[in-house]
């Protein structure tokens, strides 16, 4: 019984949510959350999940870890780990694990990506992903999946900066019945610098089976050390706000989406940068 409870709780709650259910593609990073799932331009380790290209600018092996904990349910954590490491000639590589879910339905995303930068002008990555699907309590049924990603950042102008996204663009069937299919899913994003201490990020996103969604975020950093964050998004509306402290090598970034129905879903995580610090593309 608890486990139908489970499963019928969490498919209710979770439908009209179109990014964050169903084998979809995981929004990753507390700096993103804050920013109203405005990523898609943005430089950074959380990159492997929104938007590869981001990685190509990473001048330094960088570690994340990031935990979302969503409306406060413990059977809706999220979790994730990625380690990306740039190389002088071929680019940047990197792996990461991003899991949802307890022990009665659990779903994993393992991902394999590379990017490169040509210039501070463009750069393009890719990512393939292996998605597992697990449903416990005496059914103990395991599924797996192969998925794809793509993504460009280009400076289109000296502050502004295009990005671009697909996920899953080989639309990978789930399973045979009705002709299941992993969503398709596309971003669009223009961010602006007004100068080194403030930016804001406008992205559209569309799944192809739902209406597409607005996302809006700020950054305002008042001093080097210290970045305050805010952003909205529509379908279903949400705001998010965060904030952001680095010490050295290490950042570490604390946010909290509400929505004006379900509540409160607060998210957490830390980069730390192995060796010297290095400019990144606009410092995204």
């Amino acid at each position: 019984m608890n486990y139908f409870k489970s499963i019928l709780f969490t498919a209710l709650l979770l439908e009209p949510f179109t990014g964050i259910s169903g084998n979809e593609n995981f929004q990753l990073g507390s700096r993103s959350a804050a920013l109203g799932g405005s990523a898609v331009c943005l430089s950074d380790i959380w990159s492997v999940g929104n938007n590869q290209a981001g990685l190509g600018y990473l001048k330094n092996i960088s570690f994340g870890a990031y935990y979302d904990n969503k409306f406060l349910l413990k059977e809706l954590n999220t979790g994730s780990a990625a380690v990306a490491i740039p190389t002088k000639k071929f680019g940047v590589l990197a792996v990461s694990f991003v899991q949802t879910g307890n022990k009665l339905y659990k779903e994993s995303k393992y991902g394999f990506a590379y990017a490169r930068a040509f210039g501070d002008v463009i750069s393009i990555g890719i990512q393939l992903n292996y998605q597992r699907v697990f449903i416990g309590e005496g059914y103990n049924q395991r599924k797996g999946f192969f998925t794809g990603e793509v993504g460009l950042q280009a400076k289109v102008l000296k502050n502004l900066t295009l990005g671009a996204h697909i996920f899953n663009p080989t639309l990978t069937k789930m399973t045979d019945y009705n002709n299941e299919r992993i969503p398709v899913i596309f971003k669009l994003g223009l961010l602006y610098k007004f100068s080194e201490k403030v930016f804001i990020a406008v992205e559209g996103e569309k799944d192809l089976d739902y209406k597409p969604y607005l996302k809006i975020g700020i950054e305002y950093a008042p001093v080097k050390q210290v970045f305050f964050r805010t952003g909205i998004s529509t379908n279903p509306f949400q705001n998010g706000i965060g904030v952001g402290l680095k010490f050295g090598s290490l950042k570490i970034d604390v946010s909290s989406t509400i929505h004006p129905q379900l509540g409160v879903s607060p998210q957490m995580g830390l980069i730390y940068q192995f060796g010297k610090e290095s400019e990144t593309h606009g410092k995204k």
